[in-house]
């Protein structure tokens, strides 16, 4: 499994970081839902984002992502972007 974590750094790509720098492509249209929380209970926010994509005429089309606007050490106080690249269906 391959998993891309994001982080602004001051570092040119390259090798010798111990990790591999990865631009990752444009979204060029996305459905977004703010999760207040543990992502131990992100499914509830997941459906609801799945539901509004099905009901509004899209479809996803790409990797999701997920933005960490607040990360305080209480999990429960955590607030999470969720992105889901879609296109018309």
């Amino acid at each position: 499994m391959v998993v891309h974590a994001t982080l602004p750094l001051n570092a040119a790509p390259g090798s010798g970081h111990g990790f591999q720098i990865t631009d990752l492509p444009e979204i060029s249209q996305a459905a977004t839902i703010v999760h207040r929380g543990s992502m131990n209970n992100v499914l509830a926010s997941i459906q609801t984002l799945v539901r509004w994509i099905g009901r509004n005429g899209y479809h996803s089309t790409g990797y999701p992502r997920d933005l960490y606007l607040d990360c305080p050490d209480d999990q429960d106080e955590w607030v999470t972007e969720l992105q889901e690249p879609i296109t018309p269906a």
